[in-house]
């Protein structure tokens, strides 16, 4: 029998804010990003199809879009564990 590979969800830097990622082994998808802009943040969290309620504008702070997208529970589109969370350290972006 295959070992499970270990899954993470994680911030990682991006070139304007941040990108949720979901590991699973080898395999990263980015579920979730916040941007930076002028007025404050745009957040999103991944979704399959149209779902506009899983977007906002103009997030006053870091803190509150990083809320946002995390109340969607993002990796429960990928995988079924329920008992994963966010790890607390941004990771650096990875040259792939």
């Amino acid at each position: 029998m295959a070992e499970q590979a270990s899954v993470r969800v994680y911030w990682q830097t991006a070139k304007q804010g941040l990108r949720l990622v979901l590991a699973n082994g080898e395999k990263e998808e980015r579920i979730g990003g916040i941007r930076a802009t002028k007025r404050g943040f745009d957040a999103f969290a991944v979704t399959f199809g149209y779902n506009p309620e899983r977007a906002q504008r103009d997030i006053e702070t870091l803190e509150e879009a990083k809320e946002f997208v995390a109340s969607f529970t993002p990796w429960d589109l990928f995988i079924s564990d329920r008992g994963i969370s966010i790890e607390e350290d941004v990771q650096p972006l990875t040259s792939a």
